[in-house]
């Protein structure tokens, strides 16, 4: 896979997941949702962009994760731009741009949501950088894509959790974050193949 390959799947999948945020964000108020099927949901959330909406100690713990985001993705733009060179097996380039879009979608919610848009509690937000809701580096992240395959309470018999109400599966998420996903699991099931032994 050449350059123009991984740059034009980036731009894609990236092009995916802004507008698909954009569009939640300024057509759904924050919590609202809407079913597509019983186990596919649309339902927005916001988060700071920690993994399952972890919040990591304020302003100055978004500003260290933005920070060391930003500093993660030069070094995969790195791993990318080195695999490219080296002529890597197409699977692992594939991965690592699926993982840098993902990546770089989420930094871009991250750094510059805070400044560009005003609040989504209770009201739609606008594109609106006089009003908006943040600063620089203190954006929230958009998800939306929730799939709630399977809710009821479990067997008595299980232990330590047996007749606790369970929803499976519970996370909701972006395209950006699928992407990173997609990219992942890419790596862990073809290891063999896109890390060969020399």
């Amino acid at each position: 896979m050449n350059t123009k390959k991984s740059i034009l799947l980036i731009v894609i999948v990236l092009l995916i997941d802004q507008i698909s945020k954009i569009y939640i964000k300024t057509n759904f108020q924050l919590g609202e949702e809407i079913y597509v099927f019983d186990w596919f949901r649309i339902h927005f959330i916001e988060n700071n962009g920690a993994a399952w909406g972890t919040e990591l100690g304020g302003r100055t713990g978004k500003l260290v994760l933005t920070l060391f985001r930003l500093c993660a993705i030069v070094g995969i733009g790195y791993w990318l731009r080195k695999s490219i060179k080296e002529k890597a097996h197409d699977l692992l380039i594939i991965s690592v741009s699926l993982i840098f879009c993902g990546a770089l979608g989420n930094i871009i919610d991250s750094v510059f949501y805070g400044v560009l848009f005003t609040d989504s509690y209770g009201q739609l937000a606008t594109l609106d950088t006089a009003n908006a809701y943040g600063d620089l580096f203190h954006g929230k992240v958009v998800d939306m894509l929730y799939f709630p395959i399977w809710q009821g309470n479990l067997p008595e018999w299980i232990p330590g959790v047996g007749g606790n109400y369970f929803t499976f599966f519970n996370a909701i998420f972006n395209v950006a974050d699928s992407a990173i996903t997609i990219g992942v699991m890419i790596l862990l099931f073809f290891s063999k193949t896109v890390f060969p032994k020399k």
